[in-house]
């Protein structure tokens, strides 16, 4: 099954993606079928980063996601992004830097890398030509589209009503009780946790946090924030030290 939108769902809410192979019961019959859910050359639903790194993508509304955590190591012209930064360099730096949870590389290929906010402001670019990182304001279209209940100015903490149920992975990587996960959207947000301003990793299974592209002071950027324990979103300023995900979305 090939095309521009494939969205397949079997006994569950948690949609197939592309590249994936499925075994499905036929109604009615013991027999057994391999489906192969792929890109249809090039038609739009797989992007590929300067490393090589190919992601799955989802439109939602009128909005095309990636839907997973960037996972590059270099900026949009090739040059590296710095890494394996010290606790001690991590709080001091203000360039663009990344980290991978626990420095295990198993979680860059789970949960993608974490970056400060300096590596998303930097002109170079984190993201494939004809992406970028979303904006505050982007966010806030996708969480209305999902949740008309979001207050687009609310800040401090969590929001809304069950966006963020929509947005969360009912993957077993989240911490019981994850609530409200459904995954309706096909947005697939996992709790790769995070990097705090003084380098030590936290919260993984437990929460995910994203950048925006948008500053506030200029100490600190947007970013949207998913739990465990809540089917809401969250909107907060948070220092530009800390590790968080990144998805891109498309120009």
């Amino acid at each position: 099954a090939c095309g521009n939108s494939i969205s397949l769902t079997a006994y569950g809410s948690n949609p197939w993606a592309q590249g994936s192979s499925e075994t499905i019961n036929l109604s009615g019959s013991n027999a057994t079928v391999n489906l192969q859910v792929c890109d249809n050359g090039g038609s739009g639903n797989i992007v590929t980063d300067i490393d090589g790194n190919v992601y799955n993508t989802v439109t939602i509304g009128t909005q095309v996601w990636m839907q997973e955590n960037l996972k590059v190591s270099k900026y949009r012209n090739g040059e590296a992004i710095p890494t394996n930064l010290s606790d001690a360099v991590w709080q001091t730096t203000t360039s663009g830097a990344y980290a991978i949870y626990n420095n295990d590389t198993a979680n860059n290929s789970t949960y993608g890398k974490l970056y400060n906010f300096y590596a998303v402001s930097d002109p170079r670019g984190l993201c494939p030509t004809g992406w970028h990182v979303p904006t505050d304001s982007e966010w806030y279209t996708l969480e209305n589209l999902l949740d008309s209940t979001v207050n687009e100015l609310a800040v401090g903490g969590y929001r809304g009503t069950d966006v963020g149920g929509k947005l969360k992975s009912v993957s077993l990587l989240w911490t019981s009780p994850n609530t409200g996960a459904t995954n309706s959207s096909g947005f697939t947000a996992l709790p790769g946790g995070l990097r705090v301003e003084i380098g030590a990793f936290n919260n993984i299974g437990i929460n995910t946090y994203y950048w925006s592209s948008t500053q506030d002071l200029s100490t600190s950027g947007w970013s949207r924030f998913l739990g465990n324990i809540s089917a809401k979103s969250g909107r907060y300023d948070f220092s530009k030290k800390l590790g968080f995900s990144i998805r891109c979305l498309r120009n």
